[in-house]
């Protein structure tokens, strides 16, 4: 699966109005904790990778995220599988593997068709908006991007507002 991905900063109180205007359906709110991982055999911040582990509502998925495929929006490959968090943690130290950093966010979660948006309230670095479509094929990576740029704009932002860098990136940033 490729997951082809936009983000923004964006002020919630204003896209949410402009949500509704265009019919987007709300589908549910999350509370995520990501914990990212570093392999001991390869640099994930290199090779434009990510391995983690999000916790949401007692339950553990474990995605994998490929390097970005283009150089306007995130659009990798994503490959997901719900784990046993505990014994995931366990299997990767075990194999030397060691926690990179962590991603705490509320996430609210809507349909716009085909479309999912989100609006993450990220601990420590605020509002953003994310529109994402899943494609199978990579001959049907720029029409999907076209379609996620025209529901910017008429959420009122700019394909120049685009955000590539994650925000595991961004929480190290503010670190540093």
């Amino acid at each position: 699966m490729i997951e082809v991905e936009v983000k923004v900063r964006a002020d919630h109180s204003k896209i949410r109005p402009l949500l509704e205007k265009i019919g987007a359906g709300k589908i549910g709110v999350e509370e995520q904790a990501d914990t990212y991982f570093a392999a001991p055999y390869r640099d994930f911040a290199k090779t434009d990778e990510a391995l983690r582990i999000r916790s949401l509502g007692g339950q553990a998925v474990l995605t994998y995220k490929g390097p970005k495929l283009d150089k306007v929006s995130k659009t990798r490959e994503e490959l997901e599988t719900p784990v046993d968090e505990a014994t995931a943690v366990k299997i990767f130290r075990a194999l030397g593997f060691s926690e990179a950093g962590a991603v705490r966010k509320k996430r609210e979660i809507f349909r716009a068709g085909e479309i999912i948006v989100c609006l993450d309230a990220v601990e420590g670095l605020g509002e953003f908006l994310e529109v994402e479509l899943d494609v199978e094929d990579e001959k049907d990576l720029g029409s999907s991007r076209d379609q996620l740029f025209k529901l910017l704009s008429q959420l009122g932002v700019d394909e120049k507002d685009s955000i590539r860098t994650s925000y595991l990136e961004m929480v190290l940033g503010n670190k540093n």
